[in-house]
């Protein structure tokens, strides 16, 4: 069979540094680089966390440069490619740090070699993360109770292999075959989509589907359809947000440190309330992504980094409609601090509303290449 290389992503966040742990531990077998992404503006506790894993891990998370350092004027990463873009600072409609810094080094490095990239993507969560066009890397899920990417199970489930995925399924001969044919059996259609077909076979049996998936592959140009065995296919974990932070306490590494709450002081009639607040993902210190309380948050824990997030706005360009010179002063923080007060007190009338809800809420928003 041919090499095949085994890559994982750590941005910094909780779920990459969780997942790292997790292969490591329940599949040795598996030689996986680690890997991260330096925009050279990354908060102190990124690479604190980065640190901690790298003891962990009991190897080296290597380094996968955006630019070449010892020739470019700037050094770092980020001023180097703002320059290029003539001083526009990246926004949602425009997320150049993510293409140049993040995305662009990773498929440079894997280059041409059929490549399996596991991402960190929860069973709580509905989303699949960054999928690489490139055919010669493959993206595979852990934590979900279904590890495969959208593209794969749509081409596997296609009305064409109807007939492939029965004969495998009969060749496994498991107990509740009439049950998992009469799925299997059943054409998508606007009656029967692909979802509910997936989501039926998942629920019969998840390690038998994915066997049949890992067969179906064999046939294909696919990087785990090139290996003899893939110990992950009989994965059928669904891991939420509580495992995460189970793993990371109990590895040692901990949480990292900016997603911990932090007390703050508001005044409502006269009468001092206690909030919290914290930093709700990971990536450069000036995430444009951020909620204003996390800006205030910046501004209160890294003074220094809010100014050099300052500097940066300039020539008409500022990280979001209010600048930050404005955004810092006393009474704008007084008020950002009380209307964060009453929105989270709202919901914790409503539902009660932890800290960790509060993290992921904040993660339909931004992109997962950076604080996954």
């Amino acid at each position: 069979m041919a090499e095949v290389k085994h890559v994982l992503g750590i941005s910094g966040g909780k779920d990459s540094a969780a997942l790292a742990i997790y292969m490591s531990q329940r599949h040795p077998e598996i030689d996986i680089d680690y890997y991260t992404c330096d925009t050279g503006k990354e908060l102190t506790e990124t690479y604190d966390l980065i640190s901690k894993l790298n003891s962990v891990l009991g190897k080296d998370i290597s380094l996968y440069k955006s630019i070449d350092e010892v020739n470019s004027p700037l050094k770092n990463p980020f001023d180097h490619f703002l320059a290029m873009y003539g001083g526009y600072l990246p926004s949602a409609t425009a997320r150049w740090c993510t293409a140049k810094m993040k995305l662009e080094p990773f498929e440079q490095h894997i280059g041409d070699e059929p490549t399996i990239s596991y991402v960190g993507i929860r069973g709580d969560e509905n989303r699949d993360g960054y999928i690489s066009k490139r055919e010669n890397i493959q993206t595979i899920f852990p934590f979900r109770k279904n590890i495969w990417s959208e593209d794969v199970i749509k081409k596997f489930l296609n009305n064409s292999n109807i007939n492939f995925i029965k004969e495998q399924y009969i060749q496994l001969a498991p107990a509740n075959l009439d049950l998992i044919l009469s799925y299997v059996e059943q054409p998508i259609s606007m009656r029967f989509t692909q979802k509910q077909k997936h989501n039926a076979l998942l629920d019969t049996n998840v390690k038998l589907f994915n066997r049949v998936v890992f067969e179906w592959l064999k046939g294909t140009d696919y990087p785990v359809g090139k290996l003899d065995s893939f110990s992950l296919i009989d994965n059928d974990e669904n891991l939420i947000i509580d495992d995460i932070f189970q793993i990371l306490e109990d590895s040692g590494v901990g949480i990292p440190a900016y997603y911990k709450p932090i007390e703050y002081e508001v005044e409502i009639d006269g009468e001092i309330k206690k909030g919290t607040y914290s930093r709700s993902r990971s990536g450069c210190f000036f995430c444009f992504y951020q909620q204003k309380i996390e800006w205030v948050w910046l501004l209160e824990q890294h003074p220094t980094l809010y100014e050099e997030a300052i500097k940066y706005e300039k020539d008409g360009y500022s990280w979001m409609e209010e600048r930050l010179e404005d955004l810092m002063q006393p009474e704008r923080v007084a008020a950002i601090k009380l209307e964060h007060y009453k929105r989270m007190n709202k919901q914790q009338l409503n539902k009660a509303t932890s800290w960790q809800d509060q993290i992921m809420q904040a993660e339909g928003e931004g992109c997962a290449s950076c604080f996954i």
